[in-house]
């Protein structure tokens, strides 16, 4: 007998409320049943594009064939939503942030496992290819020993208009882009104490919400993660900068431009002096070619994963996986936001 293909929903059918339909659409395994949304021209555009629009979330969540509905509004609702459609007896997706506090945190998981559902989050940027090439070359230990990590988003155009310009909705670049990228940090260090954070935050295009934040998280072992997020940057730094004891790795962009320079030899660090502006310098005099390799990043090897979030939820709605994406770990990263907040706000180290 083949396995029931699973039924999916989508609640808030935006930008994101889009992407998950299309991806329940074409991968094998789940189907789209159905959406919902306030806003009747996204009701109108589902109708159009042959996709059943609910009047209501009542009517949505009583439907029997839906398994798994995808929370995909603003911010600050879903909670709410997330809680009601676990009482409903339908298993969850939250697009993230999860939530905006703990504790709201805490009572969804509490809603999960009163009602026996499963509850999970949308951290898809775990399959970017930037991110596992960066991963697999800091695990192959061709840098040596890791001891900072640099990773940012820059862009040039402000935060996107609508909710996520918005407090109250819980609008903002940590919400939107930090999340993504405290999330890669903290899934490449899990098993590792994270102590410390320290962050400053921009207002420059938005006064309600960061427009952009900057943040030194430091971890037991002395690894540093600088993470940072600008909207008014008009020449962009690379993507990640990766800085270990015999190498360095920088990839510039998502299209996997970059490339990896490692030492070899160690021993032979004398120089002589170069022109440094106005003195001369040994110490920033450049290595030679004779103890430095150039590398080519084999990005041909990482390509960006679209499927493997949605295969493994599906997998795991079938008992045959563990969700990859787990409670704890919402816990430790909303509570890593919240620090960020108060380390900004009060200009202080905050210990986790």
């Amino acid at each position: 007998m083949s396995k029931k293909t699973i039924g999916g929903a989508v609640i808030g059918y935006g930008g994101m409320g889009h992407f998950h339909g299309r991806q329940m659409q074409r991968i094998d395994g789940i189907e789209l049943v159905g959406i919902f949304d306030i806003d009747p021209e996204q009701q109108a555009d589902a109708e159009q594009n042959g996709i059943k629009s609910y009047e209501s979330r009542e009517a949505l969540l009583s439907d029997p064939r839906i398994d798994v509905v995808v929370i995909a509004t603003p911010n600050d609702v879903h909670k709410e939503i997330a809680i009601d459609a676990m009482e409903h007896g339908k298993n969850v997706v939250s697009e993230k942030p999860v939530t905006l506090c703990p504790a709201d945190l805490e009572e969804m998981i509490a809603a999960s496992e009163r009602t026996g559902k499963l509850f999970t989050v949308h951290q898809n940027r775990r399959f970017d290819g930037d991110y596992l090439l960066v991963r697999h070359v800091m695990e192959t230990g061709i840098l040596g020993d890791v001891f900072r990590i640099e990773s940012r988003v820059q862009g040039s155009r402000g935060i996107p208009t609508g909710w996520r310009e918005e407090k109250e909705h819980g609008g903002g670049m940590l919400y939107d882009w930090g999340v993504h990228m405290l999330d890669q940090m903290l899934y490449t260090m899990r098993g590792i104490k994270l102590e410390t954070v320290y962050s400053t935050m921009t207002f420059i295009t938005n006064k309600e919400c960061d427009d952009g934040f900057s943040v030194l998280c430091k971890f037991q072992n002395g690894v540093e993660w600088i993470i940072e997020i600008q909207t008014n940057n008009f020449v962009q730094l690379p993507r990640w900068y990766v800085l270990g004891t015999n190498g360095t790795l920088v990839v510039d962009d998502w299209d996997l431009h970059g490339k990896i320079v490692t030492v070899t030899d160690l021993t032979k660090n004398d120089s002589k002096p170069v022109v440094a502006g106005a003195g001369i310098t040994r110490t920033m005099a450049p290595r030679t070619d004779e103890t430095t390799h150039t590398l080519p990043l084999p990005a041909e090897d990482y390509p960006t994963d679209w499927d493997s979030y949605y295969l493994n939820l599906i997998h795991a709605l079938h008992g045959e996986a563990d969700i990859l994406v787990t409670h704890d770990q919402q816990r430790l990263l909303v509570r890593v936001i919240e620090a960020i907040f108060r380390s900004a706000a009060t200009n202080e180290v905050v210990k986790l």
